[in-house]
């Protein structure tokens, strides 16, 4: 099993900027995925972004050109670099693993944006 632990969330106002981290621990495939998802009030859990351990990445829409997923294999850890943030992205956001048998979930981490 892996276990994963986000951090990183808090209070930002309108056009600021947050970096979450989610460090995984445990049987690590070499080949996996490790993304974003986030669940805003009274909505369902959301694709946010993913990385590949490859590297290759892929984002939702609504997030293109202001979120960067990056990772660091050495240390089983992915970021997702979150600029000019708006109202809209306030949800919780969730780390995901995919790899060999094992998909997880991390506790997810608040992410609010208001003035």
């Amino acid at each position: 099993q892996v276990q994963l632990v986000e951090s990183g969330g808090g209070l930002v106002q309108p056009g600021g900027s947050l970096r979450l981290s989610c460090a995984a621990s445990g049987t690590i495939f070499s080949s996996h995925i490790m993304g974003w998802y986030r669940q805003a009030p009274g909505k369902q859990r959301e694709f946010v972004a993913i990385i590949s351990s490859g590297g290759s990445t892929n984002y939702a829409d609504s997030v293109k050109g202001r979120f960067t997923i990056s990772g660091d294999n050495a240390k089983n850890t992915v970021y997702l670099q979150m600029n000019s943030l708006k109202p809209d992205d306030t949800a919780v956001y969730y780390c995901n693993y995919v790899g060999g048998p094992s998909h997880s979930w991390g506790q997810g981490t608040q992410v609010t944006v208001s003035s």
